[in-house]
């Protein structure tokens, strides 16, 4: 799979781990940046890249990290036929998938560890989108 990837300052960290993660099971990954811990950036110069390449259809997906990971999926669900899952636990990341056919996944670095992070990431790579009466609710928000 083509996985797109961004972070502000605050997830640098945990875009590196995820970056390496899918490349270690195969996915080919597009980094978006941001490319160091410091400076400080603005969420919205490497966030939005994310999503207008899984819009474009450049990448099948794409995963945005930030602090609380809140900015980022406002960023990333501002852009037309993106559906960004904000994930904090394993229920969150399944259901992303499985219920909104979530194409983008964001991440909070301070929210949680890294090992719980790249299971979130595992997740929602894993979980298919079930369809059905959900399906009808995906095409209203594209409308």
């Amino acid at each position: 799979m083509k996985i797109a990837i961004g972070s502000d300052h605050a997830g640098f960290r945990y875009k590196e781990a995820i970056k390496k993660f899918l490349t270690d099971l195969g996915h080919e990954v597009i980094d978006k940046g941001t490319y160091a811990e410091t400076p400080s950036v603005d969420y919205p110069l490497f966030i939005r890249p994310v999503a207008e390449a899984v819009a474009a259809g450049e990448v099948e997906r794409g995963v945005v990290l930030g602090g609380s990971g809140n900015g980022e999926a406002i960023t990333a669900n501002r852009i037309k036929g993106v559906r960004c899952a904000l994930c904090w636990n394993e229920e969150s990341a399944r259901l992303g998938r499985q219920h909104n056919d979530a194409n983008v996944i964001s991440i909070g670095e301070r929210m949680m560890s890294e090992e719980t992070a790249l299971k979130l990431v595992q997740i929602w790579l894993d979980t298919p989108f079930e369809g059905g009466r959900h399906l009808a609710r995906i095409q209203e928000l594209d409308e």
